[in-house]
């Protein structure tokens, strides 16, 4: 019997060689096309292109006939070991193939041929096209790519394709991805007026006054949580000299993440992890076991040099604000420890009624220390996992390079996951660091070290949290939480004095402007998604009552105004 991880691999092994033939079908309709690489990539395949002229969304379809004609032929896959100078010749026309080849080490070169196609490649491939679902993939769109991820190089044309199994599955995601286009943050946050993003600062978001609101409210509301768990703020500077990130392992693990430059013949980095600067914080005096733990929280910006191509709204920023916290404990303590951190992120989610779920992630294969500190540590969080009676998946090999980790994912109202706490487990950084404390007997001995964030990234959330209710934030971060409209001037006092005792009670309100309709105004505030609006004439007035309107709930009646009062006060 197939297990998941098979077919999971089976699957990727098909999107790997759709690839192959969707590039052999360019080569058929585009002959003088250079080739650039073309892997398996979440949901489907993609593979770079240098066209003699340009292609548009239009040619997609001519490129996908061109496909089915090929996968109709049986074509085989075929791979064969070459050596330098033979690859130099088969690809003398190919210049980005001849790039690769020449940055290759001196490991073998392998090929593969399938039919009057062959690509560099190390693979795996299926053995023929027999073996692809002949309706199970699409074409979906074009995109520029930079050679190799660079704004120094040329910009290829990258044609996106998506491949499943059944046609049904295909026609499921298709369907799921137009309900996500539907509840694009991007849009969204452009219509209620939350942030922007703008070419000349790629990857980063503008904070309109309305998405500070929000931000803000998140923010308060984790700092609270973690207070109510024992921690302690700090803030740590944006940069550091190179010889900090050469300590903690950064440097030589994640360089080609980071913005670095000279100053005064020093090599400066902006941080990408907040990790080096709260060890800094506890390396200013002698620790004794009697003050640990330690628990360290930061709002921490940090700086990440994410490949252009990959950019994707608050997904995926550079600019980047973490709810970082970093615990420094004795061995005897980290168990509970961890514990004490799954509790957060049970009550932080439930705040959201989302219900997170847990994935423990195995040592990766580029690790940094000794197998036996790493069992070890891994020991403690599927000890905690199992104090706190939590049902995880395993992510093998997917831990940090210092250290095992929990990973917490949620799904949306359309059934996306996505990954957002974290937790991890880290021996390695306080032997770099040469991090020690005082135990009971008055012996030097090394903490152990927690990354806990709970948020993750506050861009991320954020952009998660409107797509998965579609805009409509719940009344507690709604940047405007009532709109009051009064239906002419007459009303105008009585609609100031309301707004008057909303804000008395800390509620954000506001009064429509008098300019359009009353419909139009109506309309603006549902668009806006505002929680609730009260609607004011000189009934309203003359029996001290507003007339409401909830969100989602539409009209609700006339009310007086402090039995409202008293209901929006529940939700603040």
């Amino acid at each position: 019997m197939e297990t998941l991880r098979q077919a999971q691999g089976k699957l990727e092994t098909i999107r790997h060689s759709l690839a192959h033939i969707l590039a052999y079908a360019v080569q058929d309709l585009w002959p003088a096309a250079k080739f650039g690489i073309g892997p398996a990539v979440e949901n489907g395949f993609y593979y770079d292109f240098d066209f003699p002229f340009p292609i548009s969304e239009s040619d997609l379809l001519k490129i996908e006939k061109k496909m089915r004609e090929l996968l109709r032929q049986n074509i085989t896959f075929e791979r064969k070991e070459i050596t330098k100078d033979k690859a130099d010749i088969l690809f003398k026309n190919q210049p980005y193939k001849l790039e690769l080849i020449k940055d290759t080490e001196n490991g073998p070169l392998y090929v593969y041929r399938s039919g009057e196609f062959t690509d560099l490649c190390k693979g795996p491939h299926i053995d023929s096209t027999k073996e692809i679902p002949f309706d199970g993939f699409k074409l979906t769109k074009l995109a520029g790519a930079y050679w190799r991820g660079s704004e120094k190089n040329k910009m290829l044309t990258r044609i996106y394709g998506v491949a499943f199994t059944t046609k049904k599955e295909l026609e499921k995601y298709i369907k799921l991805q137009e309900e996500a286009g539907k509840r694009d943050h991007k849009k969204i946050g452009e219509k209620l007026d939350l942030f922007s993003f703008h070419p000349e600062a790629p990857g980063m978001a503008f904070w309109h006054p309305k998405g500070m609101i929000l931000w803000n409210e998140l923010e308060k509301f984790g700092k609270n949580l973690r207070k109510k768990y024992g921690s302690k703020e700090i803030q740590t500077p944006q940069l550091a000299k190179k010889i900090l990130w050469d300590t903690s392992g950064h440097w030589d693990h994640y360089k080609d993440n980071m913005f670095y430059f000279d100053v005064e013949k020093e090599t400066y980095c902006l941080k990408p992890m907040d990790c080096p600067f709260n060890i800094k914080i506890y390396q200013t005096k002698p620790r004794s076991y009697k003050e640990l733990p330690i628990r360290y929280t930061e709002i921490g910006r940090v700086m990440r040099n994410e490949k252009s191509g990959e950019l994707n709204g608050l997904f995926r920023v550079r600019a980047i604000t973490q709810d970082d916290a970093h615990i420094f404990a004795t061995k005897d303590q980290v168990e509970k420890e961890i514990s004490t951190l799954l509790k957060m992120v049970k009550e932080y989610y439930r705040a959201f009624k989302i219900k997170p779920e847990f994935f423990f992630s195995t040592r990766p294969d580029d690790f940094m220390g000794e197998i036996p500190i790493w069992n070890k540590a891994e020991e403690n969080l599927k000890n905690a996992l199992k104090k706190e009676k939590i049902i995880y998946g395993v992510k093998e090999k997917d831990g940090a390079f210092y250290g095992p980790k929990i990973d917490i994912n949620i799904k949306d109202a359309i059934g996306r996951s996505w990954q957002l706490a974290t937790i991890q487990l880290d021996f390695q950084l306080p032997q770099r660091f040469n991090l020690e404390y005082t135990n009971e007997k008055g012996d030097r001995e090394k903490p152990v070290m927690i990354h806990a964030a709970i948020f993750g990234s506050f861009e991320r959330f954020i952009g998660i949290l409107i797509e998965h209710l579609n805009g409509d934030l719940p009344f507690w971060l709604s940047p405007v939480q009532v709109e009051i409209i009064n239906i002419g001037k007459s009303q105008s006092k009585y609609a100031k004095d309301i707004l008057k005792q909303l804000e008395e009670i800390s509620i954000r309100a506001e009064i429509a402007k008098e300019d359009m309709t009353l419909g139009k105004r109506i309309r603006e505030a549902e668009m806006q998604k505002i929680p609730y609006i009260l609607i004011i004439g000189d009934k309203e007035v003359k029996a001290k009552s507003i007339s409401v309107r909830q969100r989602g709930k539409g009209d609700l009646g006339a009310m007086k105004l402090s039995k409202f009062i008293k209901k929006v006060k529940l939700e603040a």
